[in-house]
């Protein structure tokens, strides 16, 4: 343990006393944790590890990731072995829409709905002045109120409508950013609609904000213990058709991708919860609940895909005061919110890919139980 930290300091260029620091003792003191929740009694640690071999849009990156759960970070370093020697040296290859999240308002029971909806519309510039008034901050750093809908709302708030503010928020979050919007709306966008708004508060369902993931892996360069590539191919194809056919599989299928993404969010101080939450919103739009990745053959050629929204911050809230999570985005080399989310959709495709080839071929168990054994029997590491 002691090399992987003298390891990892000198590829992050950290402090070694400083990477001890917080690798012993978490990264958070007590002082600082009482100020962070209420009726703080202590501190409660996960195990914090660093998935090797990742290569995201031809750089490599050392990726933390904070989960109890074994074999996801042996998982994540395997696949991301396997597409490293197989890509022609590009790795994951990502694209990230600007980090766009929404500030609702939303009205319960509208009488006169359709000059409701009018009204919102023609002042429409008022609004987004306004919002971008009670955010000054923000908009120096190049973000702020973007656009703005306006959307009837069905059974059972049959007369109830949304107003939908796009906010752009850099390299935060933006959860704060965007209930100060909707907060500083609510009086006007009220006065305009004829009722009050029922609720001001961020959506954490940002299909403005998503991020993409792709992996071409060329079957006749890959293959594992056992089997070739091309019948390794066909099973990770089939898993995936199955997953978009079953809805009891497609749940299961995503939550393997969000092991590596909420394991990385963790690490990186993110809201886990509102990525959850967002993952499976986006699924369940349109027809059905979907698979956030899937898988195909092109030619001779393996293809994942992975879009999900990637709400993820590199600034503001727990990146302010814990150590761990300052020293996890140093390992990662500080990157801005954008390439964050890069690594972590490619983290989810890496964790999918490694399931789905452990699912079709020797079985999920198989390595699961065995590194499950070293919790309690204490087997040697490797």
């Amino acid at each position: 343990m002691q090399e992987r930290r003298q390891h990892v300091a000198i590829e992050a260029n950290l402090p070694a006393q400083k990477m001890h620091e917080v690798c012993t003792q978490g990264g958070l003191v007590l002082d600082i944790a009482s100020r962070m929740v209420e009726n703080c009694i202590g501190l409660f640690a996960l195990p914090m590890g660093v998935a090797s071999n990742m290569r995201v849009d031809g750089t490599d990156v050392l990726v933390p990731m904070v989960i109890e759960e074994p074999s996801v970070i042996a998982a994540v370093g395997q696949a991301a072995l396997w597409v490293r020697e197989s890509s022609g040296g590009l790795g994951f290859c990502t694209e990230v829409m600007p980090a766009h999240t929404y500030a609702q308002l939303l009205f319960a029971e509208v009488p006169d709905r359709e000059r409701a909806m009018d009204m919102l519309r023609t002042h429409e510039r008022e609004l987004l002045s306004l919002a971008n008034a009670a955010l000054p901050k923000l908009v120096l750093r190049g973000g702020g109120a973007r656009a703005m809908r306006v959307r009837a709302l069905g059974t059972p708030c049959a007369q109830g409508l949304a107003l939908d503010i796009t906010l752009d928020c850099v390299d935060a979050m933006g959860a704060n950013l965007a209930n100060t919007l909707a907060e500083s709306l609510r009086s006007r966008a009220s006065e305009l609609v004829g009722v009050p708004a029922r609720l001001a508060i961020l959506s954490n369902l940002a299909d403005e904000r998503l991020a993409h993931a792709t992996v071409r892996i060329p079957l006749a360069t890959w293959s594992t213990a056992a089997c070739a590539g091309a019948d390794v191919a066909v099973r990770v194809v089939e898993a995936s058709r199955l997953a978009q056919a079953d809805v009891y599989r497609a749940v299961t299928h995503n939550k393997g991708i969000m092991n590596g993404v909420g394991a990385v969010a963790l690490a990186t101080g993110n809201d886990w919860r509102a990525l959850e939450a967002g993952a499976h919103g986006y699924s369940a739009m349109g027809a059905g609940y979907k698979p956030l990745a899937t898988w195909h053959v092109e030619a001779d050629v393996l293809v994942g895909t992975l879009c999900m929204p990637m709400a993820v911050g590199t600034v503001g809230g727990a990146t302010k005061v814990h150590e761990g999570v300052k020293v996890a985005l140093a390992m990662m080399g500080n990157p801005s919110a954008r390439r964050l989310a890069a690594v972590m959709a490619s983290v989810g495709l890496a964790s999918n890919l490694a399931a789905l080839v452990a699912l079709t071929t020797v079985g999920i168990q198989a390595g699961h139980m065995r590194l499950h054994a070293r919790k309690s029997e204490r087997l040697p590491e490797g």
